[in-house]
């Protein structure tokens, strides 16, 4: 749970320091280690400096002001920076989309020193006509300041599920508990969170309780009772755990679950049936028919089971009333992650180590796709550096024995439409994700045929993160959904699930609308260090929320059907087009 703390702590150190006009590489260091952190599977307050030292982007230095924060909650290099910076212009940087130097400018110019003046002036047109601001950058602003205000009642699904899992952790460790999950829309996987709830069962609820609402970061406890308390962590976020008895617990669980939608349909259909269905159980009259587990509730229904990530109302009653339930895609279907980035581009290993943690999760394969030369700042490699590391994938392939490095890039798609690497490069490659990665504010026209240009490629595999979204920090930029996915089918270009927790794009929505449509899905976590395979379970949730089953995903595929699918997209592309 303090991953996230000394996260933020240092992207803050890191904005104060762009504002002050500090070193670009000390900038650069804190933001790194920051993402670093955020993605290290183990709680680095009980991590030992030794392990932390070998985290990629900790060094000495940065190791003890962890270990500063870890002890003492605060970091004396970030309250000297803050001192130096006024409060109301830190606050400015706050609003995504509005970097540094245009939040320094708003405060000299006009003495904006918060989030209201700044909305009151932005829906004025009074922040138009200072350098570099126009009018678009004022929807910007309001845009940025929007999504401050949704993030305040939201929070993304990649930052909570972490800090869930803790606290499941802590009460199995802590606490009589019995049955323990997680219910609400964690437990469907939404990608963004109100509050986390949680059901257990237990013989010493009192003692349960009391272990609860003494869990390490509580900032207030709102309410301590015998059987449901609610706590809020020092996160911002709501904590509500029940205690229920056994014989209701299955009944609780598809209760507190949700949706409310598809709970409602299921009353429905209970009363339909001469049934009664609440977080108790099944009731016939007075006399309870069912609920222990949460099987019952469907079977008593006569419908197979419904998984959490399906219950939205949107289609899975009448699909299981008719026997069309998908069999939803599991993590064990997957057989190898295609997008990792390796220390040739901004990646933080080198292919041996990727490898190695590849194998450990029992992949078959990997694709390594490190940026292009058109993301300078992300250390994109040029026609020379590609064919270097072409050559060493080459070489450890070799060697290996049940495991494959497919060679792969992550190319820019331009603004003029082009790739910023030739087609003679690409040929080379196994695979080619192709990514926009500038000009977000471009027309709807423009990101679009971009787009439609790159899977127009032959030799373009997929589009990775295909909205580009980061939740929380920055909306999907406005790209026609449907002309995209017709062209992804025409072109037969796949499309990526990106399972960075940040990302998850291809939204469920949008995944389901490409199964619909038989277009290809790969799902790549993006891996820049070792930990980051782990977000693969993000990818694998978001697709079974959007119905997809092992035979939508490439990814299931052993290797050799897999480059086959690949190079059938080549060919047919050369051919069509």
């Amino acid at each position: 749970m303090k991953n996230q703390e000394i996260a933020n702590i240092f992207r803050k150190i890191a904005d104060l320091l762009e504002i002050k006009g500090e070193n670009p590489f000390r900038i650069r260091a804190y933001r790194k280690a920051a993402q670093n952190i955020e993605g290290f599977q183990k709680d680095v307050a009980e991590t030992p400096k030794e392990e932390l030292l070998k985290l990629p982007g900790i060094g000495q230095d940065l190791a003890e002001k962890i270990e500063e924060i870890v002890k003492t909650g605060k970091l004396k290099t970030y309250d000297e920076l803050r001192k130096q910076v006024p409060e109301g212009l830190t606050m400015l940087v706050s609003v995504p989309g509005l970097g540094p130097k245009t939040a320094k400018l708003l405060f000299e110019k006009l003495n904006i020193t918060g989030i209201d003046k700044l909305e009151r002036l932005a829906k004025e047109h009074k922040l138009a006509g200072l350098p570099g601001i126009k009018k678009k950058t004022e929807d910007n602003i309001l845009k940025g300041i929007e999504m401050l205000k949704r993030g305040r009642e939201r929070q993304p699904l990649g930052k909570v599920l972490p800090i869930a899992e803790n606290i499941l952790n802590h009460l199995r460790e802590k606490a009589p508990v019995k049955e323990l999950s997680l219910a609400g829309s964690l437990r469907r996987w939404k990608e963004t969170i109100k509050d986390i709830d949680i059901l257990c069962t237990s013989t010493d609820p009192k003692k349960v309780m009391n272990v609860f609402v003494h869990l390490p970061h509580v900032k207030d406890i709102l309410m301590h009772g015998t059987t449901k308390s609610s706590v809020v962590l020092e996160e911002g976020i709501q904590v509500d755990l029940r205690v229920v008895e056994e014989k209701s617990f299955g009944a609780a669980l598809a209760y507190f679950t949700g949706s409310k939608a598809h709970n409602i349909r299921l009353r429905e259909m209970a009363l339909k049936a001469g049934l009664k269905i609440n977080e108790y159980g099944v009731f016939k009259g007075n006399r309870r028919i069912g609920g222990e587990k949460e099987e019952d509730i469907y079977n008593i229904l006569g419908l197979p089971y419904i998984p959490p990530e399906l219950r939205e109302d949107t289609g899975e009653i009448e699909a299981a009333e008719e026997g069309r339930l998908p069999t939803l895609i599991e993590l064990t279907d997957i057989k190898g992650d295609l997008h990792v980035h390796t220390k040739y581009s901004d990646g933080s290993h080198k292919l041996p180590e990727l490898i190695e943690a590849a194998k450990q999760r029992g992949y078959e394969y990997i694709a390594i796709t490190d940026h292009s030369k058109g993301l300078g700042i992300a250390g994109g490699m040029n026609e020379e550096k590609i064919l270097d590391e072409i050559k060493e994938i080459d070489a450890i392939n070799k060697k290996l024995r049940g495991f494959k490095v497919l060679k792969g890039v992550e190319v820019d798609i331009r603004s003029d439409y082009t790739l910023d690497l030739p087609d003679e490069i690409l040929k080379r490659l196994d695979i080619v994700i192709a990514s926009i990665h500038s000009g977000f504010r471009q027309s709807r026209e423009k990101l679009t045929e971009r787009l439609i240009a790159a899977m127009k490629n032959p030799y373009v595999t997929a589009i990775a993160h295909p909205t580009g979204r980061l939740i929380g920090e920055r909306d999907a930029y406005d790209v026609d959904i449907k002309l995209m996915l017709k062209t992804a089918k025409e072109t037969g270009t796949a499309l990526e699930i990106n399972a960075y927790p940040l990302r998850l794009d291809l939204n469920d929505i949008h995944a389901k609308a490409a199964k619909e449509m038989s277009i290809p899905i790969i799902i790549g976590t993006d891996t820049h260090i070792l930990s980051q395979f782990d977000y693969m379970s993000y990818g694998v949730h978001i697709a079974r929320r959007g119905w997809l089953e092992k035979d939508d995903v490439l990814n299931t595929l052993d290797y050799k059907f897999l480059i086959k699918t690949f190079r059938r997209k080549t060919s047919a592309t050369i051919s069509h087009y």
